[in-house]
């Protein structure tokens, strides 16, 4: 029974061009082909990554956030509450300001002291600026490492400078060892951030940046499978050039040197541009569209292959669409204040400290109220509560 599902997973007539076998990209007279097994090889790279990325997180990254003085901010302890802790958890993270002065009613609370309580409980849970710094930091160093490693791979073929040669006598390629090596290295990467995903800081694209490992994941695996290599490794390369660049604007970011963050920045915004909306689409997706099947018609793995292209595309403009709102930003306010994807630390004033928080009763209403807070139009005590004061007794 796993023959006959191996055998049904793996039809030629699915990943190869017609009249293309199996049997005719095996191994022989010291030529080299790739094979779909290989890719198991990347599982081991990627669990060592994970590794490397906590040793290095730890013994380069953190000592160099300290030492370009990344501030991470003081938050104040919050007291516990059993009854604001099980809502924070299992409702909602900001209440109405209905729900919120029910809340307040139940814990003998104000309003004012139940806002601060979920303000600060939320500040919390956002990681701090250092945690950020060592994530960016990590992966700049491996993006710059394969930025580079890429290059030096890639540099001397003819088929990297003219994207329609990626499909000389294709699917009977041979493997090229550095190439190969380049990208299991790659392929071990993207499955390990899946693997920390859980644990990396969750982004306002977090949706966006699972579906794109996912895509890259089964980009790097199904062009490695069918043979595709020489295009799979354009594709990446065009992503390694915009990517530490963004990194090494995150890291000068949260240290605070704000002139280099934009001017990095901006030359990151015209790298993606470039690399992305005009070569990605005009060149690899144009020769994998017409140039791929000029020798053979199209097959299962010819649309598949497309598809995930496409998707990619479709994430490049969206995220050309962030850059464009950051950049916009940049013109009115003339630096960089933030970036849009992050979940930003609210305040937590001292201001709030210094209000009269008034006596309170046993129900946690203000002395003297005379309106409980219902479905409806807010009463005059909701209202008093709403700006944290208390009705004169």
């Amino acid at each position: 029974m796993p023959f006959s599902l191996s055998e049904l997973l793996w039809q030629e007539a699915y990943w190869l061009p017609p009249n293309v076998t199996w049997a005719q990209l095996e191994d022989r007279d010291g030529l080299v082909f790739a094979h779909p097994h290989h890719v198991f090889a990347a599982l081991p790279v990627a669990l060592v990554l994970v590794v490397v990325r906590t040793i290095f997180e730890r013994f380069v990254a953190l000592p160099l956030s300290r030492w370009m003085s990344v501030p991470d901010p003081v938050r104040r302890k919050i007291k516990p509450n059993p009854v604001l802790e099980k809502y924070f958890l299992r409702m909602k993270q900001s209440p109405a300001e209905t729900q919120m002065a029910l809340l307040a009613s139940q814990c003998g609370l104000t309003l004012r002291q139940t806002q601060r309580w979920f303000r600060r409980r939320r500040n919390q849970d956002r990681p701090c600026l250092s945690k950020k710094f060592c994530e960016a930091c990590w992966r700049f160093f491996f993006y710059l490492c394969s930025f580079v490693g890429g290059t030096s791979v890639l540099y001397n073929e003819s088929w990297f400078w003219t994207p329609a040669l990626c499909w000389e006598n294709y699917p009977h390629q041979t493997l090229n060892l550095a190439l190969y090596w380049w990208y299991l290295l790659e392929l071990g990467f993207y499955i390990s951030l899946l693997i920390t995903l859980p644990f990396d800081i969750k982004r306002k694209d977090f949706k966006e940046q699972v579906v794109h490992h996912f895509v890259t994941v089964g980009l790097i695996v199904f062009s490695y499978s069918i043979n595709v290599l020489r295009i799979g490794s354009v594709v990446l390369w065009l992503h390694d050039c915009s990517d530490y660049l963004l990194e090494g604007c995150k890291m000068l970011n949260y240290a605070r040197f704000q002139r280099g963050c934009d001017a990095l920045f901006i030359i990151f915004a015209l790298v993606f541009f470039y690399t992305r909306l005009i070569f990605f689409p005009t060149q690899v997706i144009y020769t994998v569209i017409f140039d791929s099947i000029k020798n053979s018609g199209p097959f299962f793995g010819y649309y598949f292959f497309l598809v995930l292209l496409v998707v990619l595309q479709i994430l490049h403009v969206y995220w050309f669409y962030l850059i464009l709102r950051m950049l916009s930003s940049f013109l009115r306010k003339g630096q960089m204040r933030e970036d849009i994807r992050s979940d930003v630390e609210e305040p937590d004033s001292s201001d709030d400290e210094a209000v009269s928080e008034g006596p309170q009763l046993k129900n946690g209403m203000a002395r003297g109220s005379r309106a409980a807070i219902t479905n409806g139009p807010r009463s005059r005590a909701a209202a008093y509560l709403t700006n944290g004061h208390t009705r004169a007794t």
